[in-house]
């Protein structure tokens, strides 16, 4: 397993800003916490059965993971792409289903909408990073001289 620069960045720096992202909801308050399973639940329903406190530690947990798995090199690229793409689609459908978030188009965000609509740029990452080219070898194509008359 080669070590590609495009890889190496996107990875940086997707991971560096989910880490600290994830360790700052360590400490969420409960009301935070609350606020956020709110908007979870309208994309994953299934949230509104957790407390708020277990919601924001396994948001916090979640968080740490994918980007703590970023960040560790000997990890493959495609496989933290595929987690970062679950996160990420979370996000997304967080964003594209919670009311206020998105003009009457559905897509654009409002400006409430804003801070979340930033989320597609960790789609766009995972998608490289799952069917990027990864490591690969450029030939050279040799080019024949023509001989002087």
């Amino acid at each position: 397993m080669g070590l590609n620069i495009a890889n190496v960045a996107l990875r940086l720096v997707s991971g560096a800003y989910i880490l600290n992202s994830g360790i700052g909801k360590l400490r969420i308050p409960a009301e935070s916490a609350e606020g956020l399973q709110s908007m979870a639940s309208n994309a994953i329903p299934q949230v509104d059965n957790m407390e708020p406190a277990v919601f924001g530690k396994a948001l916090a947990v979640g968080e740490i993971a994918v980007g703590s798995a970023l960040l560790t090199p000997f990890l493959p690229s495609r496989l933290v792409g595929l987690g970062l793409g679950a996160f990420a689609a979370g996000l997304v459908a967080t964003y594209l289903k919670t009311p206020g978030l998105t003009e009457s188009d559905g897509i654009r965000p409002t400006p409430n909408g804003v801070p979340m609509a930033k989320d597609f740029w960790l789609a766009g990452i995972a998608v490289a990073l799952v069917f990027g080219r990864g490591k690969h070898k450029t030939k050279i194509k040799e080019v024949p001289v023509k001989a002087k008359k």
